[in-house]
């Protein structure tokens, strides 16, 4: 399901980022301290009064190629017109109004988008007479808000609650798979989907998304019906944002929210970079089935141990995802295309898969014999049962004596246990620990 989209925008320095976290809150901290997982973030997403919505902190993204301050706030702004449902414009209560707050409002004033004027450092009621002048700037009535205390951050949820936009339900049934193709500019993605579809030859139509300037594409192959969310080929010509590998991150996080399976796309020539760990964090931190798909191979020099070798660097580079299956293919030449949609429907089926409550505490019990959980400063952690909550991803509770004492490791062994037994290939399984109260007792 596509959120509606809030952006942060305003010039440097006046503590956009410490609001960002502020609303995202600590749900995705412990994704962050995980190796392989990217903790440069520049999107989130969050829910408030029951609403949902994903939000942008334009701070975190440079502007290549020109260091003029004022360009660069100017552009993010114009990226925030372009994104955004509803834009929060941030100044600050201590500097008062600058030329850059000007340039921003000026800007913001004319998109016709509704924008909620936050300032912030509003840290002590003195400071709060600070925010009347920003009257000045045509907003209406500025919210105070402080970023290191935390106080208006309410106020300034409640007031973007009210302006979201409802946004259209995800027209297409239960058993279509939405397939999300993500990657850095120029690794194949318009490639391999016109190689999908030229094979296929049963293009049913070009539709406009629920998510703005993308494509969807439903066809069908051996009776499974499937819909491309392409976000290849979206960047605006022209802008000055069009250098930032974040933007195109910014961008891919849309389409990542309504596919059922992302196929992270990496170019075989180029090998990793930094801006694919970006997009492929977002799918797991997303909980969405995943298949790496290795582009441009037929262009590789390769002898018989180059891709087992290309394959270790996906899974060094990866290792939280090393449940996510890998397609060395071709666009181009369509070497070993066919491979790619059968991995792809079962990654789909194994998003989608429930495992029946006993089975899984038969798998479990058989793990606690094999390797009991080990004891801390004299206690040990004791398993009463589990089950599985829900899919897309598998979800499972694992009811204990004391979820303190769930080290990450036995976690991370419990959930090796539970792939070997049922396999669920391709997607992430979440695992939650939870204290069995007397009553269940």
């Amino acid at each position: 399901m596509a959120r509606p989209v809030v952006a942060i925008v305003g010039r440097p320095n006046v503590g956009k980022s410490t609001i960002f976290n502020r609303i995202i809150g600590d749900r995705l901290a412990i994704v962050e301290d995980k190796p392989g997982i990217t903790r440069d973030r520049i999107y989130g997403t969050s829910e408030w009064n029951g609403k949902p919505f994903s939000i942008i902190d334009t701070g975190g993204i440079e502007i290549d190629g020109d260091d003029m301050i004022l360009k660069s706030i100017r552009a993010q702004a114009e990226l925030a017109i372009e994104e955004a449902d509803v834009i929060v414009f941030m100044c600050d209560a201590k500097a008062g109004i600058t030329q850059s707050d000007e340039e921003v409002g000026n800007l913001l004033y004319r998109s016709g988008k509704p924008v909620l004027l936050a300032v912030n450092k509003v840290d002590n009621l003195a400071r709060m007479d600070h925010i009347y002048e920003f009257y000045n700037l045509g907003f209406g009535d500025p919210i105070g808000v402080s970023g290191s205390h935390g106080t208006g951050v309410g106020d300034l949820l409640d007031a973007i609650t009210e302006h979201l936009p409802e946004l259209p339900d995800d027209e297409y049934d239960e058993d279509v798979i939405r397939v999300a193709l993500i990657g850095r500019p120029n690794v194949g993605k318009s490639s391999l989907v016109n190689a999908i579809l030229g094979e296929e030859r049963v293009i049913v139509s070009n539709v406009a998304g629920t998510t703005r300037d993308a494509i969807d594409t439903p066809f069908e192959k051996d009776g499974q019906r499937y819909v491309l969310i392409d976000t290849a080929g979206m960047r605006k010509r022209g802008k000055v944002y069009e250098s930032t590998e974040k933007y195109s991150v910014m961008r891919a996080m849309k389409a990542i929210e309504r596919a059922d399976v992302v196929l992270v796309v990496i170019n075989g020539e180029e090998g990793i970079i930094e801006q694919d760990k970006h997009v492929a964090g977002y799918a797991y931190e997303a909980g969405k089935a995943t298949v790496f798909v290795v582009n441009k191979w037929d262009a590789v020099e390769k002898d018989d141990k180059t891709m087992h070798e290309f394959e270790k660097k996906i899974r060094d580079h990866f290792l939280f995802m090393t449940y996510a299956p890998i397609v060395f293919l071709s666009a181009l030449t369509k070497q070993r295309l066919h491979k790619l949609l059968p991995v792809v429907q079962h990654a789909a089926e194994q998003h989608a898969r429930r495992v029946a409550t006993h089975l899984l505490n038969d798998v479990v019990s058989d793990a606690i014999a094999i390797n009991p959980p080990p004891t801390d400063k004299g206690r040990r952690m004791r398993i009463n049962y589990v089950t599985q909550v829900a899919v897309k991803p598998p979800t499972i509770v694992v009811f204990v004596n004391d979820p303190e004492l769930m080290h990450f490791s036995y976690e991370r062994y419990l959930e090796n246990k539970i792939r070997a037994a049922f396999d669920f290939e391709g997607t992430p399984i979440r695992i939650f620990t939870r204290r069995k109260s007397d009553k269940e007792d």
